[in-house]
């Protein structure tokens, strides 16, 4: 996975890279098919704001925003957010999987008088 941090109007100090990129590198436990993260700071008049692109496969991407006054807890709030997309992200393909299986079987094998009931009478 890589870890891009760029920065506008600032420098961004080698602690608050640090934390940037270990606080990064923890998404990987919430999607493990992420490509790439992508940290951009910007020091404005309001403050600061933090914004992260994390890439992943398949052409998905995600995106966090966060406004505040410092750097530290504008990535903290990134991270929330970002948490919470991949998390979802990740639920809604393992859910589609069972869902597609169910819809190939058709009727449920519980169905009282169709299935090997009557395919079994007629072989005698």
């Amino acid at each position: 996975m890589r870890i891009t941090i760029s920065s506008r109007h600032m420098e961004v100090t080698e602690p608050l890279r640090e934390y940037a990129e270990q606080k990064a590198g923890k998404l990987d436990k919430y999607y493990d098919r992420i490509l790439g993260i992508e940290v951009v700071m910007d020091n404005h008049k309001e403050g600061m704001r933090v914004e992260m692109i994390v890439t992943a496969d398949h052409q998905n991407r995600f995106v966090a925003h966060h406004e505040n006054q410092d750097a530290y807890a504008g990535i903290d709030g990134c991270i929330g957010k970002l948490e919470r997309q991949l998390s979802e992200h990740k639920k809604k393909f393992r859910n589609r999987k069972h869902a597609a299986a169910t819809l190939k079987r058709g009727i449920p094998a519980a169905m009282p008088g169709q299935g090997g009931e009557a395919s079994s009478k007629k072989r005698r």
